[in-house]
């Protein structure tokens, strides 16, 4: 069995020259463990950092949940829930609307839900199948009480596999490796990388030096810039199917030559205590100085929420972020603003029209966005909401930018777009009464028939353009069906093959502990029998 260096520090033979080997008498143990637990005690008092909460939990829940709620400030807002949390925020990822803050801009220590920029960063940098490489700072720079894999030194995996062991076992090896990976250098020099990131993601809070979290006072953020950079996090399909996955298997290779299994402990998970079926992804964060942090995404009936709660106590970090959950699904709803919205609009599809006819058809020159939304409680309706329009915008095809609130709180745009490009200006501002346009006598004209040859032509091409791209669409399935005829076989008998491994795998690991559970009972009777031989008895 090899073992790995945490194992090995483990396994100490005793000093030859010890007290008890030069006759003195042997201290009982019962003294020695009420000696060292004065001294840790006496230490961790000494050495912890001030804390800005009490260290009692209890105390600690207390407090936090006398900390005012600044969005039930707003009047007409619908009332959120008393969280355990210092700090909460509920946010609509599309839009990044706010529909729950308290404290959101207080820094907090991360703890492992920095691992979310970490491994967001890695799937924007490096190819999944990238090999990395464990050097002796990534592996002994991770503390032996953390969480970790046991990889060693030397030892490599590839980019996925360290991204499922960061979102999934929250190992901290595997963050240390990627981030040398990604800057080339020490994962010290990541922490750069980590804040020019967040910058452009929208942080205004935040300062990293590390990629998984751990303890250190220069590395802080807030639940606000959590939540900007969970929008991106949460738009990553690969980042959220691994989160939510609920065991961590990792084959041996010819670069590691052991057989990781690890379950999911995040709380959210399907199978877990607080599993919820609205999930899209999570990741928590514990430190003693962080207390307990949570970061997760869901969606119902098309509206996505992030939630993040940070300096809870457990278990109240998912009890709050389900009572979250259910605040923010059951008050706040998505609206379409071109389907709403009857102060800028022109007439019933939301759109201007050109008074130049082309081909016998007119065209819209500025429309409303179909696909704008904003976030609307049930408390209000659209009417109530205040908007403004700026003509500073940095897309081309945008002529305007409708920004929506309610007493200051932002709840969405919608861009006003360029249907087709026209040289001459338009005014977008609310309607105002207009006089009716009077018709001019046109002069009778010739009965002709124009036959328009450019529309026919333009039709007769987009036919046959048609139909080229339905022959060869059908020519395409023709070839993947002779070529790829039995591959659905193949790919269930791949599957029984792994479902087979990871159940022999599961029993093997579950007679390897039967057998030490039977050793060790044999070693503890062997014990007694030659104790009571001899006469010796323990003191109970």
């Amino acid at each position: 069995m090899r073992l790995t260096r945490h194992a090995q520090n483990a396994y100490r033979a005793p000093s030859p020259g010890g007290r008890a080997a030069r006759g003195f008498r042997p201290i009982s143990r019962r003294f020695c463990g009420f000696l060292a637990c004065a001294v840790l005690l006496a230490g961790s008092v000494l050495s912890s950092p001030p804390l800005t909460a009490l260290a009692d939990p209890a105390d600690n829940i207390a407090y936090n949940q006398s900390l005012p709620i600044e969005s039930n400030e707003i009047d007409n807002w619908p009332v959120g829930p008393v969280v355990s949390a210092q700090s909460a925020i509920l946010i609509e990822a599309t839009t990044g609307t706010i529909l729950y803050a308290k404290n959101v801009h207080a820094p907090q220590y991360p703890a492992s839900t920095t691992k979310i920029l970490t491994t967001l960063i890695a799937t924007e940098r490096c190819d999944l199948n990238e090999l990395v490489t464990f050097s002796h700072a990534a592996v002994f720079d991770t503390p032996r009480d953390s969480n970790h894999i046991a990889i060693d030194e030397g030892q490599k995996l590839t980019v996925q596999e360290c991204l499922e062991a960061i979102l999934i076992r929250s190992a901290n090896e595997c963050a240390f490796a990627l981030a040398e990976h990604i800057s080339g250098t020490t994962w010290q020099d990541f922490g750069d990388i980590m804040n020019e990131r967040a910058t452009e993601l929208g942080c205004v809070d935040s300062h990293f030096v590390n990629p998984n979290g751990l303890p250190d006072e220069n590395h802080y953020t807030s639940a606000y810039d959590l939540a900007q950079i969970g929008r991106a996090f949460f738009a990553n399909e690969l980042l959220c199917k691994i989160s939510t996955t609920r065991i961590l298997h990792l084959y041996p290779t010819q670069y590691q030559p052991d057989e990781i299994i690890e379950a999911n402990g995040m709380g959210l998970v399907q199978g877990n205590t607080y599993a919820y079926k609205y999930l899209v992804g999570c990741k928590t964060g514990y430190t003693v100085d962080a207390r307990h942090s949570l970061v997760s995404c869901a969606e119902k009936d098309g509206l996505k929420l992030i939630c993040v709660v940070m300096r809870d106590e457990a278990p109240y970090q998912y009890e709050d972020t389900l009572a979250l959950y259910d605040y923010g699904f059951s008050n706040f709803e998505l609206v379409n603003v071109s389907q709403a919205e009857t102060k800028y609009n022109i007439n019933a599809d939301s759109s201007f029209y050109s008074g130049i006819d082309i081909f016998g058809s007119s065209r819209p020159i500025l429309s409303l966005n179909q696909n704008d939304y904003v976030v609307l409680p049930k408390t209000v309706t659209f009417a109530d909401l205040e908007s403004t329009i700026s003509y500073d915008t940095e897309d081309e095809k945008q002529a305007a930018l409708i920004t929506y609130s309610y007493h200051g709180q932002y709840l969405g745009d919608a861009s006003v777009d360029f249907a087709i490009n026209d040289t001459e200006g338009y005014s977008f501002e609310p309607l105002q009464s207009a006089a009716p346009a009077v018709e001019e006598e046109k002069p009778e004209e010739p009965n002709f028939i124009f036959i328009n040859v450019v529309r026919i032509g333009k039709y007769v091409g987009i036919g046959l353009g048609a139909v080229l791209v339905i022959v060869l669409i059908a020519l395409l399935v023709r070839r993947y069906r002779a070529t790829h005829r039995n591959w659905r076989r193949e790919y269930r008998r791949e599957q029984r093959r792994r479902s087979s491994r990871l159940s022999h795998s599961f029993s093997v690991a579950q007679e390897r502990r039967s057998a030490q559970r039977t050793a060790r009972r044999e070693h503890r009777r062997r014990r007694r029998m030659r104790r009571r031989r001899d006469g010796i008895y323990l003191d109970r």
